[in-house]
């Protein structure tokens, strides 16, 4: 019995033994078990984070993708206004210009002109130095057929004129004037007009810059403010055609070209025309020009160092008319001579305008410009003026241009 129980004994060892092992074994394989559960979790923990950030990127290229759509209808929109027809522009505005030619002591001057509906009455909107001191005007439209014109009102301060004349209204096609306002350097422009008597031309460019001052030699010293300069060739003869957008409404009213040039016109903008046309249609004048009774010049380098100050922008007070606003208000004009470097005579010494009302003059361009556009006789505007190397501030009452003589 004893060696019995001993051999049942020994199984048992084994038994145990073995049980022990397997247990081990077990435990062993549920702890890789375990440290593989956890390694599971932890990239299920990352891709629910990578999830999210997908998720967010998601919303940015979504709300990018809306930004570059809103672009593009802008853009689109950009394109649509740009993308215009030159021929179906000119058939749209043909009819509506028309060519003038005026009788002067037996000489004849042509320029052109186009028709304009001010408040139900058809006239005709030109230049005034076409039309000035004539005779007798002639209007001839699109179709060949002539009628007698009458001068209803003219402003020589911005080179206007309206003709009035008795056409049956089948034959009048008026076009529509916008403001200049909107204008950019850059905007494409068409002219058309009549130069050289060939009637009905069209030319295209751009507008080059805006803001110019020109001099017309039927106003004497005085000068055409606030003028569109574009690269349409303009030639003798146009003066008087609109100068019109891509859409065939008129911005400006062509007027002047420089001698020798090429691709540099002006042209009156339509924001004048807008101002003036009631008072020429109806009272045949216009008496709201600005006036400061001063004579000057640009300011540059070479006056300043010979002033010795360091101002080189702004427009150099030469004179004051007496008894006019500048002087009444205590402007003061040069008060010795300078010989330029090119052989010119400065007179030296004067105020430097460098702002009015707050606006920055660099040239007389933009002088004229602010006050022909913002201000209207016995209005007070401040300057801002260099006086002896000292700024000041001087205000002063505009006054109303004087009749030309």
């Amino acid at each position: 019995m004893p060696r019995r129980r001993g051999r049942y004994s020994g199984r048992l060892l084994v038994g145990l033994v073995v049980l022990v092992l397997a247990v081990g074994i077990f435990a062993g394989a549920v702890a890789g078990y375990m440290i593989t559960w956890q390694e599971v979790k932890n990239l299920q923990g990352q891709v629910s984070s990578l999830e999210e950030q997908l998720l967010a990127l998601e919303n940015k290229i979504s709300s990018i993708s809306d930004q570059i759509s809103g672009l593009a209808r802008e853009n689109v929109i950009h394109v649509v206004q740009e993308n215009f027809s030159l021929p179906d522009l000119y058939e749209k505005v043909k009819d509506a210009v028309v060519v003038i030619r005026s009788t002067l002591s037996g000489r004849v001057a042509q320029g052109s002109g186009f028709w304009y509906n001010f408040e139900g009455q058809p006239v005709i909107v030109t230049n005034y130095h076409v039309v000035s001191g004539a005779s007798e005007i002639v209007v001839t439209l699109r179709n060949g057929n002539a009628y007698p014109a009458t001068l209803l009102g003219s402003d020589p301060y911005a080179d206007l004129a309206v003709l009035s004349l008795s056409v049956p209204s089948h034959e009048i096609k008026t076009l529509e004037i916008v403001s200049s306002s909107t204008l950019k350097v850059g905007d494409t422009v068409v002219a058309v007009g009549n130069p050289y008597g060939l009637t009905g031309s069209m030319t295209v460019g751009i507008v080059s810059q805006l803001g110019r001052t020109i001099q017309e030699s039927t106003i004497g010293n005085y000068s055409i403010a606030n003028i569109i300069q574009t690269s349409a060739p303009i030639n003798p003869g146009n003066s008087g055609g609109p100068l019109l957008n891509v859409l065939g409404q008129v911005v400006g009213i062509t007027t002047a070209i420089v001698a020798d040039s090429q691709g540099l016109g002006f042209a009156v903008p339509s924001n004048t025309i807008l101002r003036e046309i009631e008072a020429l249609v109806k009272t045949g004048t216009y008496n709201k020009h600005p006036w400061l009774g001063i004579l000057g010049r640009d300011m540059d380098y070479e006056i300043a160092r010979a002033m010795n100050t360091d101002v080189t922008y702004g427009w150099l007070v030469v004179s004051v008319v007496p008894g006019g606003p500048a002087d009444k208000a205590g402007l003061r004009g040069g008060t010795k001579q300078y010989l330029t470097s090119t052989g010119a005579v400065v007179t030296i010494g004067g105020d430097i305008l460098i702002a009015v009302d707050g606006h920055r003059i660099i040239t007389l361009d933009d002088l004229m410009s602010y006050l022909e556009e913002n201000t209207t006789p016995g209005q007070v505007v401040k300057f801002t003026v260099v006086r002896s190397n000292t700024t000041i501030n001087v205000s002063v009452e505009l006054g109303t241009r004087p009749p030309l003589s």
